[in-house]
């Protein structure tokens, strides 16, 4: 077992004290938003001594976070691995910059997410079942954005919003007469945020969810989500493909976002775990370049490896893992982790 540093990101939607706590530090003031433990370019984790996890590991397919949010982040989308391929091959092609605001595909990858709460977490994530929509937006009174999603359909109706030929600020200001509705204050609190802009509309067409601690959600291809307040482990692919919606200053390629989001209904994003030994909890997550468990640790727990894997000690003394420690696994090693105590596993499938 080798013991493995993050990188901090101070991203402004970052939450000064969450990750500092859960890794026994002195806040510094900073927003801290993530944590990453991973080989992924841009910032990759290091051992003890100074080498990279690279070093000893090779480039990991995947990558392990902590992520706090105080505040919103932008609402986005990410390409499967075809539209990647074909997306950084064209902008490979016309010469625009990586590090280019207007660029989207930094890279070839396809970038699936599944984060799991620490705490309450509130999300908005894919789009609700029209039906349910319609009549959330009749409560509301935002009843021309629930006729055109009637006659209209779903993708016209987020095309209409955004290109402009349908109008947000009616249903923004409904919002405001109903602060009694939770989706509502929410569009009343973004507004404040983003006056006027079409996808603080939008976000009343998602599920909003607050998962409990233990939960998760599992955001595939084409699925429009932000994570609104919250702290987390996140594991995504390696992969930095944003493909942005709104709630944001940056760039946001309209065009783009309209080829790459699903409109299929999510009437359940909540990935609930299964526990498959005692205290071994697995967060089903098919077809992907990871798997995330959860392990509850009561008196001793030994663990083999069966391929390259993280481990992230969220709570508790784990034994020769404490409290905000990550280490790095290679295949066919073992440990006996110790409890009371979380920890996090993730590995390849």
């Amino acid at each position: 077992m080798r013991q493995i540093r993050g990188v901090a990101q101070h991203y402004a939607w970052g939450d000064p004290t969450a990750i500092p706590h859960i890794l026994g530090r002195s806040a510094d003031g900073l927003p801290w938003a993530e944590w990453w433990l991973g080989t992924h370019p841009a910032a990759p984790a290091h051992l003890d001594g100074g080498a990279t996890l690279a070093s000893v590991a090779g480039e990991l397919p995947y990558l392990l976070k902590l992520l706090a949010a105080a505040e919103p982040l932008s609402l986005q989308t990410h390409p499967d691995t075809a539209t990647a391929e074909a997306g950084f091959a064209r902008e490979q092609a016309e010469g625009i910059e990586l590090g280019d605001a207007h660029r989207i595909y930094r890279d070839p990858f396809a970038k699936p997410e599944l984060l799991c709460a620490l705490t309450p977490f509130d999300t908005l994530c894919g789009f609700r079942p029209a039906g349910d929509t319609e009549a959330l937006l009749h409560r509301i009174g935002a009843h021309d954005l629930a006729l055109a999603l009637r006659h209209d359909g779903l993708r016209a109706t987020v095309a209409g919003l955004y290109r402009g030929t349908l109008d947000p600020l009616p249903t923004i200001t409904a919002c405001t007469a109903q602060p009694q509705l939770a989706e509502a204050a929410l569009v009343t609190r973004l507004d404040t945020l983003y006056p006027g802009e079409p996808s603080v509309a939008i976000t009343l067409l998602l599920n909003r969810v607050l998962l409990q601690p233990g939960d998760a959600i599992f955001l595939g291809p084409g699925n429009l989500h932000a994570y609104l307040h919250g702290v987390g482990v996140e594991i995504m692919g390696a992969s930095d493909n944003v493909v942005r919606g709104g709630l944001t200053r940056k760039h946001v390629d309209v065009d783009e976002l309209l080829e790459v989001l699903r409109f299929d209904a999510l009437p359940n994003p909540v990935v609930r775990p299964v526990e498959e030994l005692p205290g071994r909890w697995r967060y089903p997550t098919p077809n992907q370049p990871f798997e995330l468990w959860r392990f509850e640790v009561v008196g001793s727990m030994p663990h083999t490896a069966r391929g390259r894997e993280l481990l992230l000690c969220t709570s508790g003394d784990a034994g020769p893992l404490h409290h905000g420690e990550a280490a790095y696994l290679a295949p066919g090693e073992m440990v006996v982790l110790e409890g009371p105590s979380t920890v996090f596993r993730v590995s390849q499938p």
